[in-house]
């Protein structure tokens, strides 16, 4: 009785969050008009946050009008991380699912086949905050032990990166605690209540706790520079991800689906993040227009400009998984990192 109110209740709470992005997405710059179907396929994709600054070419494709120029009809889902939406691609309630490409790697380790098919950026694009009150204790992963460690989910990417920096730096990953926060004004509460001693999240949340004077900056991995440096190496992050026997049965709905994307990878790497930030809907910015485009244009520098996969990033990111997960960790020759990526309908989408 319990799960099934559990499940019926998040299934109302998911319902208006997809709407208001469809809704939203109506009203973008070169849409569709409200309502109006273009004559193509159509695709369901679950966001892990369809708010942050790391997914957000999801929903700029779709207020720039770019999936029906393509000639595909995307309705956008939103869950609060990308493990969520990995569950929901899984179960087949969507087609395509954006968030992080470790969970490929995560899956093929438990007998999944799922594959990155336009990789959005090239660094994790999060940031660990520390409150302002632990900043003093906290100066490194070293001093994780015994420390309360806010993540958006247990088994999301900020929960691996979160222990691939302890095990880094000493601290094993039974001597801290993960907490689940979410993002947004869930982490914010967390860290302002002390329910959490630091953790790890996106921007926009990052620019309205500094804004705040809530927390600091511990590992700002929002550039390539910074995630080699808390890393070792490029770290392909956000990206589509889809089932390999879904993209093999439907390979020109998910070349359009490539197409538009890169269309606008394209087209945030010759706008500002002021023109970026106008494009997306209103509430997305909760600090105000000029801290959302700040919070973009600390963010952007993540991102490729053509969705294909960084060379060495698989190794980096096997290599974090590696250390610390155990479905992953002394089994990386079973890993075959060539079926967790396909560069094929990007290389099509550029020609």
């Amino acid at each position: 009785m319990r799960r099934s109110v559990a499940a019926a209740l998040a299934a109302v709470l998911l319902l208006p969050l997809s709407a208001c992005a469809n809704d939203a997405a109506t009203a973008g710059h070169g849409a569709a008009p409200a309502g109006q179907q273009v004559d193509g396929p159509k695709v369901k994709i679950m966001v892990g946050g369809l708010d942050k600054v790391i997914y957000l070419p999801a929903m700029l494709t779709q207020r720039l009008g770019f999936f029906a120029e393509a000639g595909v009809n995307v309705e956008l889902m939103t869950e609060p991380a990308g493990v969520n939406a990995t569950t929901a691609l899984l179960a087949g309630d969507v087609q395509g699912a954006v968030g992080f490409y470790d969970h490929t790697i995560d899956l093929q380790a438990k007998g999944k086949k799922v594959e990155s098919v336009v990789q959005f950026a090239q660094a994790p694009g999060e940031v660990e905050v520390v409150s302002t009150k632990q900043a003093d204790a906290i100066r490194s992963g070293a001093d994780f032990k015994g420390k309360k460690l806010g993540v958006t989910s247990i088994g999301s990417s900020t929960d691996f990166l979160t222990k691939y920096l302890a095990v880094k730096n000493g601290t094993a990953v039974s001597e801290f605690s993960p907490i689940a926060v979410g993002a947004g004004q869930t982490f914010i509460a967390a860290l302002q209540q002390g329910s959490i001693d630091a953790g790890m999240t996106t921007d926009p949340t990052v620019a309205n706790l500094l804004d705040k004077g809530l927390g600091k900056v511990l590992y700002d991995m929002r550039t390539p520079e910074g995630s080699r440096e808390a890393l070792g190496g490029l770290y392909p992050s956000s990206s589509l991800y889809m089932n390999t026997d879904w993209v093999e049965k439907n390979r020109d709905t998910t070349q359009k689906l490539a197409d538009a994307f890169v269309k606008t990878l394209r087209w945030m790497s010759t706008h500002s993040p002021e023109e970026i930030a106008a494009k997306m809907p209103a509430d997305y910015g909760q600090g105000g227009a000029g801290q959302y485009a700040a919070a973009i244009g600390a963010t952007l520098p993540m991102f490729t400009t053509d969705g294909v996969m960084p060379a060495d990033g698989p190794k980096t990111v096997l290599s974090v998984l590696a250390a610390f997960h155990p479905d992953v960790k002394g089994k990386e020759g079973s890993i075959d990192l060539s079926k967790t990526y396909t560069t094929e309908f990007v290389a099509k989408a550029a020609g």
